[in-house]
């Protein structure tokens, strides 16, 4: 596969779910497929779903033209511990279908998780009996874990996971697919230097058909893409990790899926634990994404997902320098001067992390908390106001504050 093929593909992909995402928003309110404003959301208005059918057509199509039938990897790609293999290119498109189908009744009909969760296992094991199955995974200092007969498993619960975390992560205008262009073509970079270039033609048009969707979902947004998109982003994105990164057996195999994803990973987990912490299901909507947490703190939409933008660059960037930049020899020797530089970009991020995360939120959030009490009440204490600010923080239960 060629450079210019993953071109093509994020071209051809970005221009079709562009110009059918308006049809797909008006087959969406034929059939009632519209989200209605809520107050867990950020939806001002009724707005169309069923996006995730443009997506899929754009990726389908660019899929068909340069997508080869099958991805063969030798065992030898960056390291001898490369799980070689085969996987089938019609095996990831059936999944496709079938989980932006799901996604699409859902979209129309609101199905029972357990509904959804079935189909999402449908679409994963399609993909696994497709060759879409990592045997093992090679670590830095570690060396390769081997799971020839857990692998098939193992990813299952990946492709699963990913979906519902790229679905966690749609709640605000642009958001989802924002993200999913960036990380898409990361991957896309990451994918063609390990030598799979199928698996970076698939991250391209995922990453372009994401694009040309966002093009009517940036705010204020005329359509949504639904479960069907963002299930489908989620699997997709989950397959070329999978095919991608970690089925090299490439050293920085793990890292590089997990730094590049980890906007909508850190965003799912601290969601999930607050809602377990609670007594709460999993599943249970709430307030406390990262998007309604900069929403509280008096960020508009646009500027809630260029600051997500800007931190999924960023990370995007840490897993590339991880790929390019010559630290080691991946023999166990490294390169003092080259390690520094790679220590001292990811210090960076980890400084922004922390920053975008609690700093940011918890300096503006408690000044805005402050002046909203002391005009409700002049004898409100310090004490009483970090005691409050900590529990607003903590269970999120409070509606955002006014300008």
């Amino acid at each position: 596969m060629r450079y210019s093929d993953a071109v093509f593909a994020f071209l051809l992909a970005m221009a079709l779910a562009a110009l059918l995402t308006p049809l797909a928003a008006r087959l969406a309110v034929r059939i009632g497929a519209v989200a209605q404003p809520r107050g867990r959301g950020l939806a001002e208005r009724e707005t169309p779903q069923l996006g995730g059918l443009a997506i899929l057509a754009g990726a389908l199509v660019a899929a068909a033209i340069w997508m080869p039938a099958t991805i063969k990897l030798a065992r030898s790609v960056g390291s001898p511990h490369g799980a070689g293999g085969t996987v089938h290119t019609w095996a990831v498109i059936v999944g496709a279908c079938v989980i932006t189908l799901v996604g699409a009744i859902d979209d129309a009909h609101d199905l029972r998780p357990q509904l959804k969760l079935l189909g999402q296992l449908a679409a994963a094991v399609i993909a696994v009996e497709g060759g879409v199955v990592v045997t093992d995974v090679t670590l830095p200092f570690v060396g390769a874990l081997q799971f020839p007969n857990e692998g098939g498993f193992l990813t299952v619960i990946w492709l699963v996971g990913l979906m519902n975390v790229v679905n966690f992560s749609d709640g605000v205008d642009g958001l989802a697919a924002g993200l999913c262009t960036i990380d898409g073509a990361a991957f896309a970079v990451i994918a063609f230097d390990l030598g799979v270039g199928g698996a970076g033609v698939l991250a391209a048009l995922t990453a372009g058909a994401a694009l040309g969707f966002l093009f009517h979902n940036f705010h204020p947004a005329s359509v949504f893409m639904g479960d069907s998109g963002a299930n489908l982003l989620g699997y997709l994105l989950g397959v070329v990790a999978v095919v991608g990164s970690l089925k090299t057996g490439a050293v920085v195999a793990l890292a590089v899926p997990l730094v590049i994803l980890a906007v909508p990973f850190l965003d799912t987990g601290f969601v999930v634990a607050k809602r377990l912490k609670y007594g709460n299901k999993p599943w249970s909507a709430d307030a406390n994404h990262f998007h309604h947490r900069m929403a509280r703190i008096g960020f508009s939409q646009r500027k809630t997902v260029a600051y997500l933008y800007a931190w999924t660059l960023l990370l995007a960037g840490v897993a590339l320098a991880l790929r390019f930049i010559p630290y080691s020899d991946h023999r166990g020797h490294y390169r003092l001067g080259w390690s520094l530089v790679l220590a001292a970009i990811m210090l960076i991020a980890l400084a922004a992390s922390v920053y975008l995360v609690y700093v940011l939120e918890i300096l503006k959030f408690r000044k805005r908390r402050a002046s909203e009490l002391k005009r409700t009440d002049p004898t409100t204490t310090e004490h009483e106001i970090e005691e409050q600010v900590r529990h607003d923080l903590d269970t999120g239960e409070f509606e955002g504050l006014g300008p």
